[in-house]
């Protein structure tokens, strides 16, 4: 067994998470985010609401949610208040006012890994129940599990996040391969040694962060933690799969180390954009990426279904994410659950969402709505069959199960294992795996 080297990152991170998590240091909120949008403050006695988050692009369309609630809701108008702060710093504002007590918004966006989190202990979070369950069927529940605990649902879904493969066609024909032959990750790896070997270009890049693990892990059923959270990160599942992703970059040679080491840089932006890869493994929410960065792939772009396994009949997984909750501090809970409601979870607040921000919206009822239909920016850059692809595989789309120690396990990946064994070379993928476990064994252990 190899001697393990823990980055001085990995230890910092680490230590930041334990001061949060365990309540150390001063409990005061930090000031007040400069980035701020309003909506309603022109209309008299109008119910104040307050709301955080720390994307730009959510906190444009919650104010133009409030502004169309006003407009349908003269009897009960809000003024909206959107507050955006960086990534860390409003996930940190918001534990440290839950836990204090005081000073938290009537509404947050919280990301998906650092959802559990919240959910930890006394949970300061609103159920949203009575939101969801009458129309439960009309929700694809993978998305919907993610936010809840012991029953109860605490976070309405920005996306489902469906996992997808987007394909550059220009390349693949370049390379003489249909990418509708391609139904099986065998069938992936034929078709980029072709592309390697015809355009000298990789099949695709793999990222050095959970990214590069986590879609294809749930797609094969398998996950970091089961429905009773138990770890099973290091299962013989992850293990064949991990391997399966090193053979594409090392022994394949069909994929290489994504620029920057992920999708969301503007190095991997520039490499997309010259035509660098055949193909992206990632979510549907992706579309805006390529839309806002990649303008010169416009038409060369199709979308599809991830390839199957042999062992597996998903076609895809949920990954990613925010959800928004509702604080117990609110002074105004059932307005802001109505609001909430009206922007997010309704019809009308999913087609937005797939309108304003270009997002799979978890509500398969709306796919098939003729205003979900109408020509935009993204059917425009793809092509105008994204939702009937969609409606073809909604029943085989894997969830995942979150922990409150899944920040943990992806701090584990994102610092240690893929850079260990795809990059680094240090380990193999088994060995990776078991001692990252052992890592988040011993911290289940201790209770910290």
């Amino acid at each position: 067994m190899k001697k393990r080297v823990f980055p001085i990152f990995s230890i910092l991170v680490a230590l930041t998470f334990l001061l949060v998590a365990c309540g150390g240091g001063n409990k005061s909120v930090p000031t007040k985010s400069e980035d701020v949008k309003t909506a309603g403050s022109d209309i008299e006695n109008a119910t104040e609401i307050t709301f955080w988050t720390f994307a730009g692009t959510h906190a444009d369309f919650y104010t133009n949610a409030a502004e169309r609630w006003n407009k349908e809701n003269p009897n009960k108008p809000i003024k909206l208040t959107v507050e955006n702060y960086p990534f860390d710093q409003m996930h940190n504002n918001l534990l440290m006012a839950l836990q204090s007590g005081s000073g938290a918004p009537d509404l947050a966006d919280i990301e998906l890994a650092k959802f559990p989190n919240f959910l930890k202990g006394d949970i300061q979070l609103e159920p949203l129940n009575d939101l969801i369950e009458s129309e439960l069927d009309s929700f694809i529940p993978e998305r919907l599990n993610i936010y809840a605990k012991d029953g109860k649902y605490y976070g309405a879904p920005t996306h489902l996040g469906a996992s997808v493969v987007y394909y550059n066609t220009e390349i693949m024909e370049q390379a003489g391969v249909d990418i509708d032959s391609i139904k099986t990750w065998d069938d992936y790896v034929k078709a980029g040694q072709k592309v390697t070997d015809k355009t000298g270009k990789p099949m695709t890049t793999i990222a050095t962060n959970w990214y590069g693990i986590w879609p294809y892990v749930a797609q094969r059923g398998s996950d970091f933690f089961d429905e009773n959270g138990e770890l099973t990160l290091d299962n013989q599942k992850n293990i064949e799969t991990l391997g399966f992703i090193n053979d594409l970059v090392n022994k394949y040679k069909i994929a290489e180390i994504a620029p920057g080491g992920q999708y969301h840089s503007e190095e991997f932006y520039g490499f997309m954009n010259d035509g660098g890869q055949a193909s992206l493994v990632i979510p549907m929410y992706y579309m805006k990426d390529f839309t806002t960065y990649m303008p010169d792939l416009k038409g060369k772009i199709q979308i599809r279904p991830m390839p199957k396994w042999s062992d597996s009949d998903f076609q895809s997984a949920t990954m990613g994410g925010t959800g928004t909750v509702v604080t117990n501090q609110s002074k105004h809970k059932e307005l802001a659950k109505e609001f909430l409601y009206f922007a997010k979870l309704s019809k009308e607040g999913n087609i937005q969402l797939w309108k304003e921000l270009g997002f799979d919206p978890p509500r398969w009822d709306v796919w098939e709505d003729q205003a979900m239909r109408e020509d935009n920016v993204y059917y425009q850059y793809f092509h105008d069959d994204i939702f009937d692809i969609l409606l073809d595989i909604k029943d085989n789309v894997a969830g995942i199960h979150l922990s409150e120690y899944t920040p943990d396990v992806l701090t584990e990946i994102d610092s240690n294992v893929m850079h260990g064994v795809l990059r680094e070379k240090n380990f193999t993928p088994e060995e990776a795996l078991k001692q990252s476990a052992e890592t988040i064994r011993k911290k289940m252990g201790s209770g910290n």
